[in-house]
């Protein structure tokens, strides 16, 4: 089944993480199937058409209402052996039941069924007992059994070693595979010894490799909401003099602008004509408006990050009383929000808003904190 995301909804003001898939559903028993959208939220929440929760989705499951599978095609054909077979077990109703309620646990931060798989090998191999075997057992039959093969993150080998591992010695794996012997339960611990040394070494690797990517006394995000001041910009400044349509005058490259936005909407443009009115326009707003109507530059896309870098760095190397203000959020992640900027500029709840402005800011206020280290 594959799931999509990010999609969430609201409730008093909180975000509920969710995820969906499609499902094929019909309103009648005699009527046509068509195809919905199955969305499930992290509070246990689940719409297809109505409301519903993981109780109602069974009983829709089994009504025949609802199926995870397009109805009507001919399932293919039983291997031959379940030890050779390269593929997984059927969807079935059941274990895409299973399935979503997994998909819930995943959401709302708890371990889903194949860590809770992982977590039973660990105790095995710690303590190989009779009992812990039992709940190893519990703990790979929860795993909807589709999914069983990916339990493992091994495509060669699949859930093989598992399978071994739970088959007592003298049966066959499967039903048809090999005779498990002794021998074959070592191997099979030995295989899961050798993932805990590689993932170790991974672990080790990424620390020297991420060693500056610590996170120790990050301040907690710093978000620059988009506002609208109808009576004038306050006198005490505040985090709205980091916005780009603050009026702080910004000479860059051989010419003066009124703020950032004046300066970044007027280099866009290709008319000399078009840059002149942009620059003089009586706000940054009416010079994003007449910016986003003029031609653009046929290498903006490319220079684009650079004009606002040079832009950023003029106004806080120009603007003392503004730097204080960018250098005191520390080292705190810049959110920069709003709805006039395109979402290549600011923070958005979806994959579209990539933030270039806060993190700009961050890289100036990086320089700013490098150079006052250096005059030191």
């Amino acid at each position: 089944m594959a799931w999509q995301r990010p999609t969430y909804r609201m409730v008093d003001g909180e975000r509920i993480d969710g995820a969906w898939c499609h499902v094929w559903r019909r309103h009648r028993p005699e009527a046509e199937w068509f195809v919905n959208d199955l969305i499930v939220y992290a509070d246990g929440a689940i719409m297809c058409g109505d409301r519903t929760d993981l109780a109602g989705l069974k009983k829709l499951l089994a009504s025949e209402m609802l199926s995870p599978t397009k109805p009507g095609i001919t399932p293919p054909a039983a291997e031959p052996s379940k030890w050779l077979s390269r593929h997984g077990e059927p969807l079935t109703p059941v274990g895409f039941l299973a399935e979503v309620a997994d998909r819930i646990e995943e959401l709302s931060g708890r371990s889903t069924a194949g860590e809770r798989c992982w977590e039973a090998i660990r105790r095995y191999q710690q303590s190989p007992a009779a009992e812990r075997r039992a709940l190893l057992r519990d703990a790979y039959l929860a795993v909807p059994p589709h999914l069983r093969i990916y339990v493992l993150g091994d495509m060669d080998r699949q859930d093989r070693p598992l399978r071994v591992l739970l088959t007592e010695r003298g049966e066959p794996v499967d039903g048809d595979g090999p005779m498990v012997t002794e021998d074959m339960h070592q191997s099979a611990l030995d295989y899961f010894n050798r993932v805990d040394e590689g993932v170790a070494r991974a672990q080790e690797q990424r620390a020297v490799q991420h060693a500056d990517d610590s996170h120790e006394g990050t301040g907690p995000d710093v978000t620059l909401h988009e506002t609208v001041y109808p009576r004038g910009w306050p006198e005490e400044l505040g985090l709205f003099v980091l916005r780009n349509d603050f009026p702080a005058s910004v000479r860059f490259a051989g010419e003066s602008y009124p703020s950032v936005l004046h300066g970044y909407w007027s280099l866009s443009a290709a008319n000399a004509t078009d840059r002149r009115q942009i620059a003089a326009a009586p706000t940054a707003r009416e010079a994003h408006d007449l910016g986003g109507r003029a031609s653009r530059r046929a290498d903006w896309p490319s220079v684009r990050l650079a004009v606002m870098a040079g832009l950023l760095r003029a106004k806080f190397a120009q603007h003392i009383e503004l730097a204080e203000i960018l250098v005191s959020t520390g080292d705190a992640a810049i959110r920069y929000t709003g709805l006039s900027d395109s979402p290549f500029w600011r923070d958005a709840p979806d994959s579209r808003g990539r933030n270039w402005m806060g993190r700009l800011l961050e890289l100036t206020r990086s320089e700013l904190i490098a150079q006052r280290s250096l005059a030191e």
